[in-house]
């Protein structure tokens, strides 16, 4: 915690002078009772004491001022707050091996069940886009704030052979080259997340994608998806369709990305979870003095209230 006016920080000094004050007061008193030698005297004429309920509205009121002053200092601290907007865009993989059974029921429909609860999850005012890809790559839906329009085309998504990695993203640049046309000077901040589940075997390659996102300042989230005993059945025969993750994760680290890896739906799931709180907050430094000045008042009127309760009086 840092302070902007850090000079008013020198009024805790008398705060604390009369807190010791307060202290030494309350000494000398109990040794002048100390002082009257017939104690069982004393104790059938004086009336029995309130005990530490006397010091209840003092200390509370001593809080509320050190927490008063410390406000008027403006302090400041991380503040994890949500984006006012943003641009998203899902690449999916709708490549033949998706329909691999590893992740039940298959990868290409756990997938989509991820990928709805992500859109719907994500906050209203981001532009939301999805890119699908096998040996081509196109823009199922522009960045946009209708959710409802990325939900029905992740329905109508359909495999076919081939994984163009890399054109997955430059289709994913174009669709946030588009929205951010359409903003002028100030576009939102764009984000591609991008799910694969196999190699990279048409198109532009990754190096390129990777030269073409960081030179438009954009990263790439990347998620490994299913397991190393996926297999599908093509042409009649049994093909295996492990899940190759080193050329995902050099994406994701050249571009200033995350890396994921899922192996089941559950674990899809939290990835995207994962990936929606990153990107839809942010931390930033802000002045926090409303929370000392409020909890200050708060003591000031818990001070106030024991006093008037134990004694009828204010402290």
């Amino acid at each position: 915690m840092t302070f902007l006016a850090p000079l008013w920080l020198l009024l805790l000094l008398p705060v604390f002078l009369i807190v010791l004050l307060y202290l030494v007061l309350n000494l000398r008193r109990s040794q002048y009772a100390v002082r009257f030698t017939n104690l069982d005297l004393l104790s059938s004429v004086a009336p029995k004491g309130p005990g530490f309920r006397r010091h209840v509205p003092a200390a509370a009121f001593a809080a509320m001022l050190v927490l008063l002053v410390v406000g008027f200092a403006r302090p400041t601290a991380e503040v994890r707050v949500p984006r006012e907007r943003a641009t998203v865009i899902v690449a999916f993989d709708v490549s033949a091996s998706m329909q691999a059974r590893d992740v039940a029921p298959t990868r290409f429909t756990a997938a989509q069940q991820a990928a709805r609860r992500f859109a719907e999850g994500l906050p209203p005012r981001f532009n939301l886009g999805l890119v699908a890809f096998s040996q081509y790559a196109s823009v199922a839906v522009p960045a946009t704030t209708d959710r409802q329009a990325v939900l029905e085309a992740v329905d109508r998504l359909a495999t076919s052979a081939g994984t163009a990695i890399g054109e997955a993203v430059f289709s994913s640049l174009d669709a946030i080259l588009a929205l951010d046309s359409e903003a002028g000077a100030d576009p939102p901040p764009a984000h591609v997340v991008l799910l694969s589940d196999g190699s990279i075997t048409t198109g532009r390659s990754i190096a390129l994608a990777v030269a073409a996102a960081n030179a438009q300042g954009v990263p790439v989230s990347t998620i490994a998806y299913g397991t190393a005993g996926g297999i599908i059945e093509m042409d009649g025969r049994t093909v295996a369709v492990p899940v190759d993750a080193p050329a995902l994760k050099d994406l994701a680290d050249s571009t200033g990305g995350g890396f994921y890896e899922a192996a089941s739906g559950d674990e899809l799931q939290a990835v995207y979870d994962d990936i929606g709180s990153s990107v839809g907050y942010r931390t930033e430094r802000q002045e926090v003095w409303p929370w000392f000045v409020g909890l200050g008042l708060l003591l000031a009127v818990v001070a106030a209230g024991a006093s008037m309760f134990w004694f009828s009086r204010l402290p």
